[in-house]
């Protein structure tokens, strides 16, 4: 191990340890947030986090005494992390009045459906666990850990960041992290003119830096969203060290923080956009009008955008010229590192073979379950598995039970499963369970995918099945497996867009169990090239369908189940 990575493990440690010291603490007062708000993309999204950190604050897993506060974006069209920002900060302002002038917020945006990584698509990725501390950790605790420092040495204003990546840092002993400059400022890391190309980057007024040092202020002349190489080189954005060695970098953003006056403006913003009918980015949107030699180019650059929306250039010119001339201020990290845990395979990686971030948080193989195995390279979390059970290298299973003889293949993900005696569960698979109110009754749904999977891809229509791969098979090859033929496959929501994420392909089962090993069947039928017969009354849902019906309190009720059972099992052994 380096002296860096002492030094930013030390410092993790740190920061974590006195965020431990204050779960299930009174802490108002003590130079921490006022305020932590999350975004939620829909009212539906919002109930289900309100409901989560409720059970957070019940049971002692969330410092105590400051308001928790959960904002859904407006009905109506998407509008972005950007949007939701600043439906936000109005949000907050509608609620405190003159009284946030005085208040330090961290705002986390927590919205949309996790296509990507769908284990937490109904409870929300920052819901997502980590297999770390007692009671565990989920995303929001750690984020919260991280930044446990920051509250007590910025002045009034917002920190803004994302529920899926985490930020490690080291600095001197005898220096803090200060948001305590007008306008924004940025969080950079030192990162690689490849990684640049997929996150922001800053042009600093000297590139000629010495990252002997742990942390440097800067200021910041422009920003660029996801530049290419060229642009970065032709821009003054590379970076040189000096330490005799040829390497190349650039410094990437992650988290940043906007100080009262400039929230102000932002409301402003708002109301000259409204209605607003299109995606804008927080990051892309907001930091590229910033710094002396911004210039508004790259308000017609839709090269990025998912789907360019009517508007969308004038949207991000009005932008532009209301925050043009706001300074942005980059805090230099030298020692820091930035994971983000945003797709299946992300999550695998860093939960069960990422031995630095291992090292770093100190990550354990079980986390508050009841698990014999002392293997170090899988991940299980708030499960009960029969001693008898084993999981293959590279697997995490979590919130689920495992009877006698169950098993788990290599690099699979299990959520929420009920998994019954004796049942195997393939390699490289992804299986969840959601209970589902359907036809005025509790119902469960498994879904089953193939770990490297695109639930996001769409084709036309259903004569193009072929062009959609469910466990590395095409569709019209999955349905003749269970038996069902192309022309009967449903597809929710808009029937122009076919995906793997809106098409009817899982039963509805009475209970958790039978749920899962119908799908279990199915998928193993597929695999084996095999053929099965559905029942004749089956009814078959996607998983958006699951997502709009589901059950919250009965999926967070089999969640205490599992809390009871470990915690009397802990005390009895």
């Amino acid at each position: 191990m380096t002296q860096c990575d002492r030094k930013l493990q030390i410092s993790t440690r740190a920061k974590l340890s006195r965020f431990n010291s204050l779960r299930g603490r009174e802490v108002q007062g003590a130079g921490y947030w006022d305020v932590v708000v999350l975004t939620a993309v829909d009212e539906s999204q919002r109930a289900a986090y309100e409901l989560q950190v409720r059970g957070k604050l019940h049971r002692g897993e969330l410092p105590l005494g400051i308001h928790y506060k959960v904002f859904s974006d407006p009905p109506g069209h998407k509008v972005g992390n950007g949007g939701s920002t600043l439906y936000a900060l109005q949000q907050l302002d509608d609620l405190y009045g003159k009284a946030l002038s005085r208040m330090r917020v961290i705002l986390i945006h927590a919205g949309g459906f996790s296509q990507r990584l769908p284990n937490a698509s109904a409870l929300g990725k920052i819901f997502t666990a980590v297999p770390l501390g007692d009671p565990l950790y989920q995303m929001l605790e750690l984020k919260l850990a991280m930044y446990v420092d920051f509250p007590s040495h910025m002045r009034p204003g917002v920190l803004v960041t994302c529920a899926d990546d985490i930020e490690l840092y080291s600095i001197p002993e005898d220096e803090h992290v200060r948001f305590d400059r007008p306008g924004f400022t940025a969080l950079a890391h030192p990162s690689s003119l490849s990684i640049g190309t997929t996150h922001g980057v800053f042009v600093l007024d000297s590139c000629e830096k010495s990252t002997h040092l742990e942390m440097e202020n800067s200021a910041c002349l422009r920003f660029l969203h996801k530049p290419s190489i060229k642009k970065m080189q032709d821009c003054g954005a590379v970076c040189k060290r000096q330490s005799g060695c040829s390497d190349e970098f650039v410094y990437t953003d992650s988290t940043y923080y906007v100080d009262f006056e400039t929230t102000k403006t932002l409301r402003n913003l708002l109301r000259d956009l409204e209605p607003l009918q299109c995606e804008i980015d927080a990051y892309g949107d907001f930091l590229q009008a910033l710094g002396p030699k911004a210039t508004i180019e790259y308000t017609s650059n839709t090269a990025n955008v998912t789907k360019e929306e009517k508007g969308l250039v004038e949207v991000r010119q009005k932008i532009f010229h209301l925050l043009h001339g706001t300074p942005l201020n980059v805090i230099l990290l030298n020692n820091s590192k930035f994971y983000h845990i945003g797709t299946t395979s992300e999550y695998l990686f860093h939960l069960t073979e990422d031995v630095a971030l291992r090292r770093e948080l100190g990550l354990l193989s079980s986390a508050f379950s009841m698990h014999v195995s002392e293997s170090s390279d899988c991940c299980v979390m708030y499960s009960v598995l029969d001693p008898s059970c084993s999981v293959g290298a590279g697997s995490v299973v979590e919130y689920s039970w495992l009877g006698a003889g169950a098993s788990v293949g290599k690099g699979s993900i299990l959520s929420s499963c009920w998994v019954s005696p004796g049942l195997s569960v393939p390699d490289l698979v992804f299986m969840h369970s959601l209970c589902v109110n359907h036809r005025d009754r509790t119902g469960f749904v498994t879904v089953a995918f193939g770990i490297t999977d695109n639930l996001k891809h769409s084709v036309e229509g259903p004569a193009f099945l072929d062009k959609l791969k469910l466990f590395g098979f095409n569709l019209a090859e999955c349905l003749c497996s269970w038996g069902l033929e192309s022309e009967v496959l449903r597809f929710s929501g808009d029937s122009s867009s076919c995906s793997l994420w809106n098409a009817c392909l899982f039963p509805v089962c009475s209970d958790q169990q039978s749920s899962f090993s119908s799908s279990l069947e199915m998928l193993r039928a597929v695999l084996s090239g095999s053929t099965i017969t559905l029942p004749k009354d089956a009814e078959l849902l996607s998983m958006h369908e699951c997502l709009r019906s589901k059950n919250l309190e009965e999926m967070l009720e089999f969640r205490t189940g599992l809390y009871n059972d470990i915690t009397q099992r802990r005390l009895k052994s």
